[in-house]
């Protein structure tokens, strides 16, 4: 294990930070013990996360405080701010008009926690995709008025992506407001999920990045960047496996679009690689492992990729020190944990 800095002098921001209002985490106990959501990956996740056991306990404990124990869980592992934002699947699994209603409760309520500690949390707002007027309302009232920095989407809803241009007026507003939505992962939808259920692979292990990889790619090839060009989704987990497949994607997508084989495909203005470049911005939540990382710093731009840890979902207070040891510099390591999350979300103090 590598011991952190003891002093850097820089601030660490982690920019993917899980919460959840205990409301939520009430109605998701129902939800499950009524099986009312016809998703399998919503009650393989949260029917654990829900259990009694100590494992569970401790992470529900952790994910709904907003203060005395996340703070202390910060120091301890030598973060300075987190980006908070509800947790996956969020308000997405309710029906529009009760996922509306939420979100503007929890916003809210986000909001106060975040003005008892301005100096170490900053927040982003939550909305429901299915409703895209409101949405569009939520997330403008939520920077706005609440100071929020962005809008949290966890991927898909019951199945339903944003690549259908009807829920655009998201996207339109969050490129009007100059701030960035972050593509949160979820498990796969129903029709997608079985083969990753029988081998327990459809949550952190591999299923989030299939599935939220998956919904980041039908939204660049469908045109959203060259409808909103000014737009910035954030990824995180090293950007979910697509930088890795940048030449391929580039290749494969070059000939599909001009075959005429898929009527939904269309040729774009530029490379599909020249928008993950250009219209994504990546976090190293979940990944305290330094090769990886600094790939996407290579191949990517180091202006894009920063520090994050998901807590509480995989909270391993000594990655930071692992990441500390990259061999890059004082500049460029100021900019992984400080410099870029700054930017993209105005984070201006402390």
């Amino acid at each position: 294990m590598t011991e952190r800095h003891p002093n850097p002098p820089y601030k660490r921001i982690a920019a993917e930070e899980a919460w959840a209002p205990a409301e939520l985490i009430r109605l998701y106990r129902k939800e499950i013990e009524e099986k009312a959501v016809a998703d399998p990956g919503f009650h393989s996740l949260w029917g654990f996360f829900s259990g009694a056991s100590e494992k569970a306990q401790a992470h529900n404990r952790r994910i709904q405080d907003l203060g005395e124990e996340r703070i202390r869980d910060m120091d301890d592992s030598g973060i300075d701010i987190q980006v908070v934002s509800l947790t996956s699947p969020g308000v997405q699994i309710f029906d529009p008009a009760t996922a509306t209603s939420l979100a503007e409760r929890f916003n809210d309520e986000l909001a106060e926690g975040i003005a008892r500690h301005p100096d170490r949390f900053v927040g982003l707002a939550a909305f429901s995709p299915l409703d895209p007027a409101n949405a569009a309302k939520e997330l403008e009232r939520s920077v706005k008025k609440l100071g929020l920095r962005g809008g949290i989407l966890n991927s898909h809803t019951l199945g339903t992506y944003l690549d259908d241009e009807r829920y655009w007026e998201i996207f339109e507003a969050a490129e009007a407001l100059d701030v960035p939505i972050y593509l949160h992962p979820q498990t796969p939808p129903a029709n997608m999920i079985e083969p990753f259920l029988e081998r327990g692979l459809d949550a952190a292990v591999y299923g989030f990045a299939c599935e939220t990889g998956l919904h980041a790619l039908r939204l660049l090839v469908a045109g959203l960047f060259d409808r909103f060009p000014r737009l910035q989704i954030a990824l995180g987990h090293c950007g979910e496996a697509l930088p890795y497949w940048l030449s391929r994607i580039d290749y494969m997508h070059g000939h599909i679009s001009v075959s005429r084989r898929y009527p939904n495909v269309r040729p774009l203005k530029r490379k599909a690689s020249d928008y993950l470049r250009e219209n994504f911005h990546y976090t190293s939540s979940g990944v305290g492992w330094a090769p990886p990382v600094m790939f996407v710093r290579e191949v990517i731009g180091a202006d894009r990729m920063m520090y994050a840890m998901d807590y509480p979902w995989q909270f391993v207070p000594s990655e930071v020190g692992e990441l500390e040891a990259m061999p890059i510099g004082e500049t460029a390591m100021k900019q992984f944990f400080e410099d870029n999350a700054r930017a993209l979300f105005k984070i201006t103090a402390p």
